[in-house]
């Protein structure tokens, strides 16, 4: 549901209407051709997404790039969802290209929720175990013929190097703005991170956007387009971009996250948080605001953590 920065130049998206979405329905699923089609608010990036009826959505991938999500979300998200302590979108239907629209699409039912953000967040330590015992049941899943990071998920769950590019060239846009030499020390360090290599699931984009919330509490977990099986250190970024500091100790000691891996996680976040930063650069929006903040967050929870390990 984020937009969030991707491997290499942007996807050439397209839009979609809602006379679009009520004629690929009418055409492909009759049974529901009666039902009313509206855009979702704020549905997404990487999606098109509409209510259709109220309690189930229509989502359209908006690029032939997240369109490879399609086949794989259809796979999996039925056999992950039993296994989960939460609600997760579980497809009713794909539908196929037509009416002048040219990838696969889905039918979901509606989850309840508004997106999570800092404020809206009711217990912050709450939050953070509820989130983390969610992402410990998704680690715990059978990894058989599960999907490896690859072009349908922008290699989430593969090695950080593979931004090395993106965040030198974000660093180096930084410079005189940002403390680079720091950043490009937690940069490095996250890439020096071994990873032991033992495969589990992984959301791939654990974003405040994708988390729900009913009455300050996460209710459901959405939009896996970029999960997959591999190194799961992608799922903590959210310890920096949302979480407090007592939600990000109470978030990693329920997952028991070893320095390795928490290194990584760090790893993501950077790198998510330099590239917005340096889109950014010169702006004085919220976005621009929010990614300075993350990224202070992420200096100074490393730097407090260094000297805590360096004490006697």
């Amino acid at each position: 549901m984020s937009n969030t920065p991707h491997l290499g130049p942007a996807p050439q998206r397209l839009t979609v209407d809602a006379d679009q979405v009520r004629q690929l329905v009418a055409e492909q699923f009759p049974q529901w051709a009666g039902l009313p089609v509206r855009p979702v608010a704020n549905g997404g990036w990487d999606n098109w997404t509409f209510h259709l009826g109220t309690r189930m959505s229509v989502r359209l991938p908006s690029a032939a790039e997240y369109a490879l999500a399609v086949d794989k979300e259809h796979r999996w998200l039925p056999g992950l969802a039993p296994r989960l302590p939460l609600p997760i979108p579980t497809p009713l239907a794909k539908g196929g290209p037509g009416a002048g629209y040219p990838y696969p699409w889905s039918v979901y039912p509606w989850l309840d929720g508004e997106p999570a953000s800092a404020d809206s967040i009711a217990d912050p330590v709450r939050f953070a175990l509820d989130l983390a015992g969610f992402l410990a049941a998704l680690q715990s899943v059978d990894t058989t013929d599960g999907p490896r990071p690859g072009k349908h998920n922008w290699f989430r769950g593969g090695t950080l190097r593979t931004y090395e590019g993106e965040a030198r060239r974000a660093l180096t846009a930084l410079d005189g703005h940002v403390d680079v030499e720091l950043a490009r020390e937690i940069w490095q360090g996250a890439c020096d991170a071994r990873w032991d290599g033992v495969d589990s699931w992984f959301h791939g984009d654990v974003a405040q956007g994708n988390l729900l919330l009913i009455g300050g509490k996460l209710a459901a977990v959405i939009d896996f387009g970029t999960c997959g099986v591999g190194d799961p250190a992608c799922d903590l970024a959210i310890a920096w971009t949302l979480l407090t500091a007592d939600g990000r100790q109470a978030f990693r000691e329920r997952l028991s996250v070893d320095e390795a891996t928490w290194a990584r996680g760090r790893g993501w976040a950077l790198w998510k948080t330099l590239v917005t930063c340096a889109h950014a650069l010169g702006d004085a929006d919220a976005q621009a605001a929010n990614a300075l903040r993350v990224l202070g967050e992420i200096l100074s929870d490393h730097t407090a953590g260094a000297a805590a390990t360096a004490k006697p």
